[in-house]
């Protein structure tokens, strides 16, 4: 299985930091959001990875080289000036990842997930299986429900989206390189019962202003 990290974003509620540095090369704990995740790729036993360029590309490939330095092959999949959303994104780089399964990745969460636990294949019918999380005070409103092991949707979803993903590349069947978000056709498989999910109960955040950011340097370090 490859996994996939999604780097390509503006981070825009993290300026003025991200006018100069890659929302995932945020520093915490000691080295970037998305180092953590890499360190945690290569301890899963994943060796091939690819990372989506966007917003201040070429800062990413400047910091991680071809990935050696964790036993990891990254490949970049450059998305240009204007960044596809995850749906263009994948589209973009699925020639990359191949028609296996793979393992999708935010590149800017703080998450405390063992990745050695995430599963390595989808049940057969399955398009995904979404990691979720308890709805934070910072949010007003969820993304998901989750009923015996099934993504749903309802009137008051309690959890979150965390960001850590495994798709099967079938759900892009059709779609072409364009920017486009991928919740359409994620929707289609949840309402066709295609859908895992698993709660994930510990330590996660989206990092998604200077407030949070800090609060974590605080605990965690820069």
């Amino acid at each position: 299985m490859k996994a996939m990290i999604l780097a390509a974003g503006y981070g825009k509620r993290l300026r003025p930091l991200t006018d100069h540095t890659p929302k995932p090369l945020v520093s915490v704990g000691g080295k970037p959001l998305i180092v953590h995740h890499l360190e945690k790729i290569a301890q899963a036993g994943i060796t091939e990875v690819v990372i989506n360029l966007g917003h201040l590309g070429p800062k990413i490939p400047q910091a991680l080289g071809n990935g050696s330095a964790w036993g990891l092959s990254i490949n970049y999949s450059d998305e240009g000036a204007e960044p596809l959303e995850t749906g263009g994104g994948l589209a973009n780089a699925l020639p990359l990842l191949g028609s296996e399964t793979f393992m999708l990745v935010n590149g800017d969460v703080w998450c405390d997930l063992d990745f050695s636990t995430i599963p390595k294949t989808l049940e057969p019918k399955d398009q995904a299986l979404l990691y979720l999380v308890p709805q934070p005070e910072w949010r007003n409103r969820g993304d998901f429900s989750l009923e015996k092991g099934r993504v749903t949707e309802s009137e008051n979803p309690p959890f979150l989206y965390a960001g850590i993903a495994l798709y099967c590349p079938s759900i892009l069947d059709g779609a072409k390189v364009e920017k486009f978000s991928i919740v359409p056709r994620l929707k289609n498989a949840i309402s066709s019962n295609r859908v895992a999910g698993i709660l994930h109960q510990g330590e996660w955040d989206d990092v998604g202003t200077p407030e949070r950011l800090e609060a974590i340097q605080k605990q965690y370090g820069t």
